[in-house]
């Protein structure tokens, strides 16, 4: 290559890395699909190139949701024939996505669930030239699902309130990790034969806990190992079909209870509400962000898919050491879910949230533990709550807990966001930008600003007296749904007021929107 073409070449724009999504989870029928080809969707309408794979070998669908054909063969995986996937690949109606179909009514078995092309078919999907991959791996626990999820830059599970799925999804987090160490000790002949006998010994697939408690005694490097493995997995948690505020707490619920009881969160990403506009698209074979952008799941599937890609561009900052083994029990502060300075208040609204956490026949607890541990973990609240609001009791359990007055580390019951954290940064960041002197404050806009508060409607519907349904026809621009704008005006004044925005500028640029509408609304009913 001579001066020029080096030149040439080197001018020639870098692309982006390929980012690997994966949709998976225990159970069928929760809404793997529903979400994978939504968030496909809302990269592409961001500019981004991505590609959507089917990669469900039992249940391949993704094609009808676009309309599109089945595929009738694979693609080669020869590593000679590097653009097989990309003549593979089949346009969509979304600019920017196409879609790589799993094969239909095929005699063969698919490679994917063929030894030995697992690898082979990462390989080649990491070689598209797009960047984004979004892969639906099905239901299940399979090899096959757990090695691309693992091997993923964001990976999500699926869930729906319902005790099976539930259990099909803690049983996938504790697959996941099993998995994920003994492919980190398959060169290891020492090790590996001792992890095989604990294996054995537990019965059935542990939780990074239970084994790391079980191997420290006889070997330490292993448990540290399997610790460290563990807080490697970054699953992320997606409750679908979500109907009653129970239904919206389950994510939380089943962050926090992984984390206590398994050593590492699943990390709740958010929910989607259960909405009749879904499956009415479904039947016109058309997806949810194209047909209905505007109904409530897909307001849910919008603001997952922001979380996603702040996820991706803060994945790179993540760092830091895993904690140390929790051997001993957790204290009763960390057992609600609080710190030492929690105040009397704060210990009856957290005793009162964990006593219906692991109420009997709790949704979040279903299959995570047996009756008697149940019991265990609720004269346990009950512990906590009659010793921390005793002050004579409480200091005498700090002394005897926490001689050098530091609190050690310890598995709270309280969840991690990671996602949350991250859309707030990113929301923040682009507010900065967004926010001046001449704003003009849409409904949108103010949905933003508190989104990057970390603020729900129900919080400032209590502070202010406001009614929520008040709160979301602003944020909506539903004004059909709004008073008197001399009611407005002050819903309007208090909500900037709870948001640290300026109030004038907000009434005054929102209200004239509200009077531009309303005068377009009259004079289409005069006409």
């Amino acid at each position: 290559m001579n001066s020029d073409e080096e030149q040439s070449e080197s001018q020639k724009p870098q692309r982006a890395p390929l980012r690997l999504i994966t949709v998976g989870g225990g159970r069928g029928g929760v809404g793997k699909s529903l979400l994978a080809q939504n968030l496909a969707i809302y990269l592409a309408q961001l500019g981004k190139a991505v590609v959507l794979v089917d990669a469900d070998a039992t249940g391949a669908n993704l094609h009808a949701h676009f309309g599109l054909a089945a595929a009738q063969r694979e693609p080669s995986l020869d590593p000679n024939d590097v653009k097989s996937f990309q003549r593979a690949l089949i346009p969509t109606s979304v600019p920017g996505l196409s879609l790589l179909p799993a094969t239909h009514d095929s005699m063969e078995t698919p490679s994917i669930q063929r030894p030995g092309r697992k690898g082979r078919w990462i390989a080649k999907v990491r070689t598209l030239p797009v960047e984004f991959v979004v892969i639906d791996v099905g239901p299940g626990h399979g090899h096959f699902a757990l090695d691309v999820m693992l091997a993923s830059d964001v990976g999500i599970v699926v869930t729906v309130p319902e005790p099976p799925a539930i259990e099909a999804t803690y049983r996938f987090v504790r697959a996941a990790f099993v998995r994920r160490l003994r492919r980190a000790l398959f060169r290891d002949r020492f090790r590996l034969p001792i992890l095989q006998r604990a294996l054995n010994d537990l019965g059935g697939l542990p939780g990074p806990l239970d084994l790391v408690r079980s191997v420290i005694r006889t070997d330490r490097a292993l448990a540290t190992m399997a610790w460290v493995e563990a807080h490697r997995m970054h699953l992320q948690l997606i409750v679908n079909q979500t109907r009653v505020r129970t239904d919206l707490e389950l994510g939380t619920w089943m962050s926090g209870l992984s984390a206590r009881h398994y050593g590492v969160p699943l990390d709740e990403l958010g929910y989607i509400e259960h909405d009749d506009t879904v499956w009415l698209t479904v039947r016109r074979n058309k997806p949810l962000l194209i047909d209905s952008p505007t109904c409530k799941a897909a307001r849910n599937l919008e603001r997952i898919a922001r979380r996603v890609v702040a996820l991706l561009a803060a994945r790179n900052e993540k760092g830091g050491s895993p904690p140390t083994f929790p051997l001993e029990m957790p204290t009763l502060y960390a057992g609600l879910g609080i710190t030492r300075t929690a105040s009397d208040e704060e210990v009856r609204r957290a005793y009162k949230r964990q006593k219906e956490i692991y109420a009997q026949g709790g949704l979040a607890t279903a299959s995570l533990l047996s009756e008697e541990q149940l019991k265990a973990e609720r004269a346990r609240l009950d512990e906590a709550y009659d010793t921390l609001l005793d002050p004579v009791r409480r200091r005498a359990y700090d002394l005897s807990t926490f001689p050098d007055n530091e609190e050690p580390d310890a598995l709270a019951a309280r969840a991690t966001r990671p996602a949350l954290a991250a859309e707030q940064i990113m929301l923040q960041n682009e507010l900065a930008r967004e926010i001046g002197p001449e704003t003009e404050f849409t409904g949108a806009l103010l949905r933003k600003v508190r989104e990057s508060q970390a603020i729900e409607i129900a919080e400032i519907s209590a502070r202010t007296k406001i009614a929520k349904a008040h709160l979301i026809a602003i944020e909506e621009e539903n004004f059909g749904l709004l008073p008197a704008i001399v009611y407005v005006r002050g819903f309007v004044a208090e909500l900037a007021k709870y948001l640290k925005l300026d109030p004038a500028q907000v009434q005054k640029t929102y209200l004239r929107r509200v009077r531009e509408a309303l005068a377009i609304s009259s004079g289409k009913g005069t006409g």
